[in-house]
Formats: C-alpha cells, sequence, structure tokens
C-alpha cells in the first residue's frame, strides 16, 4: 500500500519567494505493523548481517535510575496489554484480571544491570532501491541503524550506523544477539514495521528562519488562520499556522529540516571536520497529534473499525523519545567516517 500526504493548504513558496531556496526533499517513512524480512526496508525489522562480522555492543555508561528491563519482559507486556485492549469489557470492568495485575507487576520490575556490554537493537534498514536520496558511501545500497536501548549522557539510547553492500552478504546472520537491557518503559523497542516511502518537500522551522522573514511570516500566518477561525482574531491564535502546516513534516522520516521546537537551534557541526552536519533519519513518537493532523495521510484518515489495542495508528514503532519527542540523528558531508550526532527536539 502507498501513503499519501495531503497537500498543504498553500504553496508557501509562492507566497514568500525567499523559501523557494530552502526546499529541501524528505522522505516520510510512513511504519505501519507488519513482518519485515531481512531483504526488506523496515522499522525494527531484522537486519540482513553477515555472520562473519562481529555484532555490535555498548560499553558506555548508561542512565541508572531507573532498573531495566529485559527484551522478553517488553514484549510479554505489550501482548498482554494488547490482548487486554483487544477483547470486550463491560462498563465498570477493569482492564486486567487480578492475575494480569500482578504478572504485569513483575514483568515491570525489573532488574539489576550485570554491567557487562549490552548487544544493539536494530531500529532502522533503509534499502537505497526504496528511499529515494539515501545517502550511501559508493559501492553501498543499504543502511543499518542499531542502537544500545537505555539512556545514555544525552538521555538517548546511542545509535550506531553501518552503511554495507547488500549483495556481498552471501551468509547471513539468523539469530543475532539481543540486549539483556532495555529502558525501564521499553521506549526504546521498535515493534517491527514495514514502511511506505513518499517524498514530500520541506521548509525550514520557524527556528530557522531570518528574524524579517520569521516577523513576516507570523503576520501572514495570523492573518490566514483567522480567514477560517475568524473567533480567534483577538486572541494570536495562528502563529503555529506555518510550523504546523507548512515547515516540517511531523514523524519518521529521512532527510528534510530538523524539527527544531523546545529550542533554539545550534550549529550541528561535525566532531572532526567542523563542517554543518545534515540531517540523515528522525525518529519520531508518533506520526501526527492534535497539532499536525493535516499531514495524517489520505489512507488512514478513516478511522480503524473495532478496537485498535495497544498499537495506535499513529505510532505502529511504539518508540517514544523524551515526552513525546524526535531524536535527530546528522551526519557529516565531507565523510562517511566522521563520527554522526544525535539530536532531541
Amino acid at each position: 500500500m502507498v501513503r499519501t500526504t495531503p497537500l498543504r493548504p498553500v504553496d508557501i513558496a509562492s507566497i514568500f519567494p525567499e523559501l523557494a531556496p530552502l526546499a529541501r526533499q524528505a522522505v516520510r517513512l510512513h511504519p505501519r505493523p507488519g513482518i519485515p524480512t531481512p531483504y526488506e526496508s523496515s522499522i525494527g525489522g531484522p537486519l540482513l548481517w553477515p555472520a562473519n562480522e562481529k555484532w555490535p555492543v555498548c560499553t558506555e555508561m548508561h542512565d541508572d535510575s531507573e532498573l531495566p528491563v529485559s527484551l522478553d519482559d517488553v514484549r510479554r507486556r505489550r501482548a498482554l496489554l494488547e490482548a487486554a485492549w483487544l477483547r470486550p469489557r463491560g462498563p465498570k470492568e477493569n482492564l486486567l484480571s487480578q492475575e494480569e495485575r500482578a504478572l504485569l507487576d513483575t514483568l515491570q520490575a525489573g532488574h539489576p544491570s550485570d554491567g557487562e556490554p549490552n548487544a544493539l537493537l536494530p531500529v532502522a534498514q533503509l534499502y537505497l532501491r526504496d528511499i529515494p536520496g539515501l545517502p550511501c558511501p559508493d559501492g553501498a545500497d543499504l543502511l543499518q541503524v542499531l542502537w544500545c536501548p537505555l539512556d545514555h549522557e544525552t538521555s538517548l539510547p546511542a545509535a550506531y550506523l553501518v552503511w554495507r553492500d547488500a549483495a556481498s552478504v552471501v551468509d547471513p546472520l539468523v539469530s543475532p544477539p539481543e540486549p539483556a537491557d532495555v529502558d525501564h518503559y521499553g521506549n526504546y523497542v521498535p515493534e517491527p514495521c514495514i514502511l511506505h516511502p513518499e517524498p514530500v518537500i520541506e521548509y525550514p522551522a520557524p527556528h530557522e528562519l531570518p528574524e524579517d522573514l520569521l516577523d513576516r511570516l507570523a503576520v501572514w500566518a495570523r492573518a490566514e488562520w483567522t480567514k477560517s477561525h475568524p473567533e480567534d482574531e483577538d486572541h494570536g491564535s495562528g502563529d503555529a499556522y506555518y510550523q504546523y502546516e507548512l515547515s516540517v513534516a511531523p514523524g519518521w522520516k529521512l532527510g528534510g529540516w530538523g524539527p527544531w521546537s523546545f529550542s533554539d537551534p545550534w550549529p550541528m557541526l561535525c566532531a572532526t571536520c567542523k563542517t554543518e552536519c545534515r540531517p540523515l533519519l528522525t525518529v519520531s513518537s508518533g506520526e501526527w497529534d492534535g497539532g499536525s493532523g493535516s499531514w495524517i495521510p489520505l489512507e488512514d484518515r478513516v478511522p480503524p473499525a473495532g478496537p485498535v489495542g495497544l498499537r495506535e495508528p499513529s505510532d505502529p514503532p511504539m518508540v517514544s523519545i523524551g515526552r513525546g519527542y524526535n531524536m535527530q540523528i546528522y551526519i557529516c558531508p565531507v565523510s562517511f567516517d566522521h563520527p554522526h550526532l544525535e539530536n532531541m527536539q
């Protein structure tokens, strides 16, 4: 199936020509529940990994303010809650039975970490054939992203990037190692998803625009908003119209612009050569919410019939960054060998 982003309400670059040179292509990944194979692009699916290549592990310090849990704990907890949400119940009937509540408490209790290196967890696998504009070194056609599913110094999971030539993997690994520890709430454990990539055009978040342009955009946005919301004319509404409707697409995506939100932008400079890095991958806590409903794909605008379960339509991977934010991975345009950068917005 395809996913189709609705046309933006207006062609903002025709109204503000200064934005035209700032247009960038992003590829919305539109992850949806599925059973991907190692030979497909996916979120949270199995990786095409050579059997003779060492699986990466994390040896960094982790945030120990809350006990980690096991990957099996997360899977069993999600299965328990999914079944509970899907079964019919009366208006005064509890979601869980006493036995299920006790089991859930056990699964959420956590365990002390043994301090051993933690095997990394697959996050994304992106084939060049599926993802328009996927940056790859010469001879590579596959990007694989793994991370340590625990909080680190940046309050983010630590990502690990691998580019490879898919055709060179003739003896793939069948049963990769799994991490002994994941974050207490399982926020960094993506559910398997197949992808429906879709190129879209983005413009910078308001935080990255020159002040003069931003001021004129704000005046225009308020006037544009009150055309359809006259009741808001005296309340300053519409200031976020450009940000939420016309600039940066929400959700998991490749490339485009960074979704700066609760902080002002700062230079994302390569630690090796000081070149400005560009967004590679945005990991999102959800593809839409109350402020980004106009970005809901046309194919997803009719709510599913019947109970939804634990896995909400707006967040099939079930990944949560911070308090519902985004994690961006930036790479240096000079060399794929230079270390990447991570940011939360």
